[in-house]
């Protein structure tokens, strides 16, 4: 293979920005999108006949050079639409870097880069290298250095790199801003101007985002070339392939729901989303506990085992996979056809990302919510963004469980009767009947094999039964209740701490007074940092979450930071090397009065109470909370935490610091 087989595309430019609509009605096949043969040749290997509208349009403006930007959702194909160009742009001849590709997480700079090397599997001397946070820096810069022509990585994983000198950007022709809107909400906005700032003159653009906010508009007049703006429909197969439907479930009641939901279930393997990452431990365990195949992924699982446990989920070793959204953020498993939002999402682009594990590349899918009577809001303020409305179903009943696996047996008996080898069984079967006659009949027999073989044990099933009944009539008579007040009470009778929840609905970043360990960074605002550069460093090289983080004092030379769960060795260490407006972070704990750290003069002082990333969290707590999410008060009678009650403030400080016991 040489450099001719590919050639790299024009950098002709227009003067005026175009913008497609997916108002597409004959869709051309793949073939007359002027892909290079190698790169068709691995289009037919993975299957692919019909592009998606994203791909339509995307694919053909960048092999003629354009920069483009384009709004679509998750699922919608959008690797494709830049992966394919971008590769036939690659000279493979070129041991150097010549494309860039930053991803808001490691999850999704791993998926890219997977899909990416599938794209070049007809172009052997290509190489395609991930770097992200939480994995050691050697290998990465040992690839790095040999020459990889792709590189996919976050925004400070790539910075450091960089700075290091192992990521020379002299001969980077291709950009790639993948999920920018969720980049910038990361804290990543400084990062992503550094990479363009380093970057050459002469390159070309490809800027991805679910939504086009200012901040996304600002990067894409500074940084792209006459654009052409790709918008796709938010009536997208992200959601037009998902069946979509709730269950109002009081939250006491939810982990036998996510349990008779699950086992009356037909999809091959099914993701659980919860809202914290207390949330998904605590509920993982619960269905590990119940005989389910579950494990769990958040902050708190390393990389290595992440990838081990995606890789049973992808192997059919695992049937159930729980997690955070951010841990899931570009996980595609061809056997998930079930998503169950065990927690409601506090923005609708959350809900959309969480369907999108589903239903997707042309498959079908199905999704669930539960919603407990104070989330009906919230989820009509969902249906209205995304212009579906969820069919209200109800949660199966143990009588359902048992009906389901019993017919799931009898569906299983032709195609044994089949296979032959039943005169033993007929003969004990006959033998049975003979010596109980007048007493079973073979109808009863077999009633009985049925009721046995599902754990059907007679007295403890109907009470189970009876139990879930009264759960059905509970759940409908709040949801009458809600729909009459909505908005004012929470289902365990208290007054909700807010007063519109689909504008404003509430930060969960921890419990406002000083909770945990109190950390000390080496950089202040007079190195520019903001909020959010730091929770994005945190997030991203420490594994954290924005719930694990509480207080945020910036102050001139350094900063504190409350985080909840106290930090191991390793991740005081990544955390340490990563940077933050060019500076190193150099974590520890810190020491000043009492431990809680040292006051310079509080006109002199920025305070944040918590992190800008949490409004990805927001709402009720899931009330699954672990020890130590938990705020003093411990958890209430029906499973919810105390929640203290919070003020939504800015991070426009600066403004008056609370006092520190």
């Amino acid at each position: 293979m040489t450099s001719s087989d590919i050639s790299a595309p024009s950098r002709a430019r227009n003067t005026s920005d175009a913008v497609l609509e997916t108002a597409v009605t004959d869709s051309p096949r793949f073939d007359e999108l002027g892909l290079p043969e190698p790169l068709m040749a691995a289009v037919r290997d993975l299957g692919f006949t019909t592009p998606s509208a994203i791909q339509v349009q995307a694919i053909p403006a960048l092999l003629s050079g354009r920069d483009i930007t384009g709004v679509a959702q998750t699922g919608t194909g959008k690797t494709a639409a830049f992966g394919l160009p971008m590769l036939a742009s690659i000279d493979p001849t070129l041991r150097a870097t010549q494309a860039l590709v930053l991803a808001p997480t490691r999850e999704l700079a791993m998926q890219v880069a997977d899909a990416v090397r599938s794209f070049a599997s007809h172009l052997p001397h290509i190489e395609v290298v991930p770097v992200y946070g939480g994995a050691p820096y050697v290998p990465q810069q040992r690839a790095l250095e040999r020459g990889a022509q792709i590189v996919v990585g976050t925004p400070g994983r790539v910075i450091d790199h960089m700075e290091r000198g192992a990521l020379k950007m002299a001969d980077v022709r291709f950009l790639v801003l993948d999920e920018a809107d969720e980049m910038l909400r990361m804290g990543f906005a400084e990062d992503v101007d550094k990479v363009f700032a380093q970057a050459p003159a002469e390159r070309q653009v490809a800027l991805f985002s679910a939504t086009m906010p200012p901040q996304i508009r600002r990067v894409a007049t500074e940084h792209l070339t006459s654009p052409v703006e790709i918008t796709v429909a938010r009536q997208s197969s992200t959601v037009t392939s998902v069946e979509q439907s709730y269950a109002v479930v009081p939250f006491r009641h939810k982990t036998g729901a996510l349990t008779r939901i699950l086992a009356t279930s037909d999809a091959d393997a099914a993701i659980v989303f919860c809202r914290t990452r207390g949330a998904a431990e605590e509920v993982g365990s619960a269905l590990v506990e119940r005989g389910i195949s579950a494990a769990t992924i958040s902050g708190d699982v390393a990389q290595k085992e992440r990838e081990k446990i995606v890789e049973r989920l992808r192997s059919g070793a695992l049937d159930v996979l729980v997690a955070t959204d951010v841990a899931a953020r570009g996980l595609d498993v061809d056997r998930i056809g079930l998503v169950v939002n065990f927690d409601l999402p506090g923005e609708p682009e959350a809900y959309v990302h969480r369907i999108g594990r589903t239903g997707r590349a042309g498959r079908t899918g199905k999704a669930i919510s539960f919603v407990t009577p104070s989330e009906r809001n919230r989820l009509k303020f969902i249906e209205r963004t995304i212009r579906t409305q969820l069919t209200l179903t109800e949660v199966p009943t143990p009588a359902d469980v048992s009906a389901h696996g019993a017919r799931k047996l009898l569906g299983q008996i032709a195609e044994r009767r089949e296979s032959g080898r039943l005169d033993l069984y007929r003969g004990l079967v006959n033998e049975f009947l003979a010596s109980n006659e007048g007493v079973v009949d073979a109808a009863e027999l077999a009633a009985v094999m049925l009721a046995l073989h599902v754990g059907d044990d007679g007295p403890r099933a109907h009470a189970e039964q009876v139990a879930a009944e009264e759960e059905r009539a509970e759940a409908k008579r709040l949801a009458e209740r809600g729909a009459r007040r909505p908005g004012r009470f929470d289902d365990e009778g208290g007054r909700r701490d807010q007063r519109d929840g689909e504008r404003r609905p509430r930060r969960e970043h921890g419990p406002r007074d000083a909770q945990g360990t109190r950390y000390r960074l080496a950089v202040g605002f007079n190195h520019g940092v903001q909020p959010g550069g730091i929770v994005g460093a945190l997030t991203n090289e420490g594994g954290l979450e924005g719930k694990d983080l509480g207080k945020i004092d910036i102050f001139p030379s350094f900063s504190l930071v409350d985080i909840i769960t106290p930090l191991d060795a390793s991740t005081i260490d990544r955390i340490s090397r990563a940077r933050v407006g060019g500076r190193m972070l150099r974590i520890t704990i810190d020491q000043g009065p009492g431990g809680r750290g040292p006051r310079p003069e509080r006109s002199h002082e920025r305070s944040y109470d918590g992190a800008p990333s949490a409004r990805r969290d927001s709402g009720r707590d899931s009330g699954w909370s672990s020890r130590r999410d938990a705020a003093p008060a411990g958890r209430r009678e029906g499973g919810y935490r105390d929640s203290a009650r919070r003020d939504d403030r800015s991070f426009d400080g600066p403004r008056k610091p609370r006092t520190r016991g």
